[in-house]
């Protein structure tokens, strides 16, 4: 495997940063995840424009443009030879001392660009639904970390995920401070009642995802009713389906939650229609390169 690190493509034994980087040390920085779909970079675009975002809100300067970026990561694509991959791009802040202040963080900050495979859930997940649980390990307050920024500290998902494997199960919903659901430790999440979608607004504690836009814009065509506002457990309980959205994830069924059946306790119609036609459009929308 070849990575990308800071202008290079270096083998994975070799891509290394200092001990003294800030994204080790504090998780100070920025990163996305991104798809590829036989040589095409789904939405590529808004991934990109999501992570210079990201790295403005916390004043971290990039050292390439957002053109500079798209090509790096085809050009490691390239030179993995993969048609279909997950994408892993980091920001770091780069080298500094044992403190906190990022003045301290010497020259430009750390560029990495992984591209390899991921299977998040197993495959069977898919047609059978997954089982979730809501945890105690509340989603930060925008206040205090805005979860539109992909920052590298991801403790606070960690956390609720840990909680989740610990009770025996692989995902789970997270609250927001007020006890609405916000969404899960790696994924968005919506429900389905009476041919209606609802999703929680990106203002509760929840991250804009692209999947999650991209299933808006999809049931929008197909004229089902799309509502973004705050959903509590209970709302979730009494769902005709439930479904889970992410990159790495895509879309997945859920079929129950707390120990409550969701619906038939099978994955939905609209549930998989959305799925279907998903993967219609990530054949079409984002950037192409060739092997």
């Amino acid at each position: 495997m070849k990575v990308y690190l800071n202008g290079k493509l270096v083998d994975k034994k070799d891509a290394k940063i200092s001990v003294f980087d800030h994204g080790l040390l504090y998780g100070d920085g920025v990163f996305e995840g991104i798809r590829a779909y036989n040589c095409l970079v789904f939405k590529l675009r808004e991934h990109i424009e999501r992570l210079f975002n990201s790295a403005k809100s916390i004043m971290l300067n990039i050292p390439l443009s957002p053109k500079q970026m798209t090509e790096e990561v085809i050009k490691t694509l390239r030179a993995n030879k993969l048609k279909d991959a997950y994408i892993r791009i980091v920001i770091t802040r780069g080298e500094g001392d044992l403190g906190l202040d990022p003045r301290k963080c010497i020259g430009n900050a750390s560029v990495i660009i992984i591209t390899d495979e991921i299977s998040l859930y197993p495959p069977q997940l898919y047609k059978q639904g997954l089982k979730i649980i809501t945890v105690p390990t509340v989603r930060n307050l925008p206040e205090a970390l805005n979860p539109q920024i992909k920052s590298l500290n991801y403790l606070n998902n960690i956390l609720a995920k840990i909680e989740a494997i610990n009770c025996g199960y692989q995902e789970a919903i997270m609250l927001d401070s007020l006890g609405y659901v916000a969404e899960c430790t790696g994924d968005n999440i919506f429900v389905v009642r009476d041919g209606r979608l609802y999703t929680p607004p990106q203002c509760m504690g929840t991250l804009r995802g692209i999947t999650r836009d991209t299933i808006l814009e999809i049931a929008k065509r197909l004229k089902i009713s799309t509502n973004e506002h705050v959903i509590t457990r209970h709302e979730v309980y009494i769902s005709d389906e439930c479904f889970l959205t992410g990159t790495a994830a895509e879309i997945v069924p859920v079929i129950a939650v707390d120990g409550r059946i969701i619906g038939s306790g099978k994955p939905g119609r609209i549930t998989k229609l959305l799925l279907k036609e998903f993967r219609k459009v990530t054949k079409r929308y984002g950037v192409r390169y060739k092997i």
